[in-house]
């Protein structure tokens, strides 16, 4: 027998970013897959973000908080550092100002920071052909792309038609992220 306390294993923590769109309200969805395969979860959302989805339903569901504002000076920390992110749904406004370095919104600054702290991210992009014809955001996956981001495969959707939400395959953020942490990258 050790001498050594039992331990418990440290779940990992994801930050799923969650941005202003018609799909937002099903985020629960990665959030059961995430604690379903022993992930500990948190929700940042875009301020327009927070306006898509049932705020007291997914803190409930985490457990946590949601974050969608900057703390105040000497406030607290109320969540610990993430060991992955998740941006599900990743808009075309959140994609091009990520890419770009806009820190206007805590998600967005959080995302930037991200990539200086070397956590994993997943991105999976929702939004449609018209916006997705743009230049600037094939760049911008570009630019996420050499950062190390983890794009995921979502097809943009006609322009006017609404997305085809049940194509969105939110699990496929833990697909793209549990290999980076399993190589504890």
């Amino acid at each position: 027998m050790s001498d050594q306390p039992d331990q418990q294993t440290k779940k990992p923590f994801l930050y799923v970013v969650v941005c202003a769109s018609g799909i937002a309200g099903d985020v629960g969805k990665l959030i059961t897959a995430a604690q379903e395969t022993s992930w500990d979860v948190s929700v940042i959302a875009t301020p327009q973000g927070l306006g898509f989805i049932d705020a007291t339903a997914v803190e409930a569901q985490t457990g946590y908080p949601i974050r969608s504002a900057w703390r105040a000076p000497g406030a607290p920390r109320p969540l610990p550092p993430a060991d992955a992110i998740a941006v599900a749904p990743a808009t075309f406004n959140t994609i091009n100002k990520w890419a770009a370095g806009i820190s206007d919104t805590l998600a967005v600054g959080i995302l930037c920071e991200a990539y200086g702290f070397g956590t994993p991210t997943a991105a999976l992009p929702y939004l449609n052909s018209a916006q997705a014809a743009h230049p600037a955001y094939r760049q911008s996956l570009e630019r996420l792309r050499e950062m190390g981001v983890l794009i995921g495969t979502y097809e943009p959707h006609r322009p006017r038609a609404g997305g085809a939400a049940d194509r969105f395959r939110w699990e496929e953020a833990l697909e793209l992220l549990t290999p980076r942490l399993s190589a504890g990258e």
